[in-house]
């Protein structure tokens, strides 16, 4: 049957790293390709075939979205399943890559477990999801992965036969799992000064931020459970000016230490490192720190 081949799309290449990592984890036998950016997956998928792509929305030369559009233009692309893995989980983006003929969501941050879930379905529905399984190398029963489960443990059945993208009905693309909501609705304070979210794949944090630069930023959290973790990926939500648009600056955090010199210390100073290599999103970050949009004295309770 050949090699099940998929093709990952995104500027960051932390991104792309975890995606790899998460798929190599749990399938032994995939090959996957990768692409910077929108024109170079179209350069590439003009000279191969793949059996799935994975994609972010923003990007630079080309987004995900006009690569959905350039794909279902294509034959041979028209059916090869298409998941959009994105920060950008309000309704109306969700409807415009639907009918743009997107397969299938992951909203970021996301989790092995999310992006196995949404692979393995993929899969399933061309059968492509048997493929992998033969191609899997063999492991010891107590070696872990799955090369020795069923196909029936994998796919809960047998295999979907893939729909064409013009014919799936809105209602099964699920939704992401964290949505995006208002960066005010979070903060729950007037004006919103210095403050934004943070979505994580346990859920969405409050937060202060204390500096900003274009390569990461300092932000004050009120300690919960779980802790954030170091390395965890994670979406920063900051609200644009009176119109309450929202930019979503993908990344992960790079550090993470209780705000006072105290063990129980009731908040944490997070420092978020930026992974975007979007030029709208860097000139969005340097008017930000023009306007000195942070609280640089932020005293928690006071």
């Amino acid at each position: 049957m050949g090699k099940v081949n998929v093709l990952v799309v995104d500027d960051a290449s932390f991104i792309r790293d975890l995606v790899k990592k998460g798929l190599r984890d749990h399938f032994p036998g995939i090959q996957i390709e990768e692409a910077i950016n929108g024109r170079k997956a179209q350069q590439w998928l003009a000279r191969a075939s793949v059996d799935l792509i994975l994609c972010d929305w923003e990007m630079p030369e080309m987004s995900g979205l006009e690569l959905l559009t350039w794909c279902r233009e294509q034959d041979n692309l028209k059916a090869t399943p298409f998941i959009m893995v994105t920060s950008r989980g309000d309704k109306e983006n969700v409807i415009q890559a639907i009918q743009a003929g997107v397969s299938d969501y992951i909203g970021k941050p996301f989790s092995n477990d999310q992006l196995v879930t949404k692979v393995k379905k993929a899969l399933a529905r061309t059968g492509r999801l048997e493929a992998l399984a033969a191609s899997a190398p063999v492991r010891l029963p107590n070696a872990g992965g799955f090369a020795n489960d069923s196909l029936a443990a994998l796919t809960g059945g047998k295999a979907e036969v893939v729909r064409p993208a013009d014919a799936a009905p809105a209602a099964s693309i699920a939704r992401p799992a964290t949505p995006a909501p208002s960066a005010r609705s979070a903060a729950q304070t007037p004006g919103g000064r210095g403050q934004a979210q943070l979505r994580l794949t346990a859920g969405v944090l409050s937060c202060v931020i204390k500096a900003l630069s274009l390569k990461d930023a300092q932000l004050v959290v009120r300690r919960g459970e779980p802790l954030p973790q170091v390395l965890e990926s994670a979406v920063l939500d900051l609200e644009q000016g009176e119109g309450g648009e929202v930019a979503r600056l993908n990344g992960y955090l790079h550090g993470v230490a209780a705000l006072e010199p105290s063990p129980d210390s009731e908040w944490l100073q997070l420092t978020f490192r930026f992974v975007d290599r979007d030029s709208q999103k860097l000139d969005y970050l340097s008017r930000l720190i023009a306007r000195g949009t942070v609280q640089k004295h932020f005293v928690p309770g006071a």
